[in-house]
């Protein structure tokens, strides 16, 4: 079973590879959803959730805002 800093770690690997290799943030966020995570606007930040579970994973790094 993953640690829920282990279960981050990875999920921000892929939200970063992703951001990486999409043209668009509209492709961005269409690729996390293949993965099952989203992008949420709070009044927090920005926040990664899991579509599946439907809970907050971690925030959104600022650099990869823009």
């Amino acid at each position: 079973m993953l640690t829920q800093n282990n279960e981050q770690s990875k999920v921000m690997e892929i939200v970063m590879r992703e951001r990486r290799m999409a043209i668009s943030d509209r492709e961005w966020h269409h690729r996390l959803r293949g993965y099952g995570y989203a992008i949420r606007d709070t009044d927090e930040g920005r926040i990664v959730a899991s579509l599946l579970k439907g809970q907050d994973i971690c925030g959104l790094p600022a650099h990869l805002l823009h």
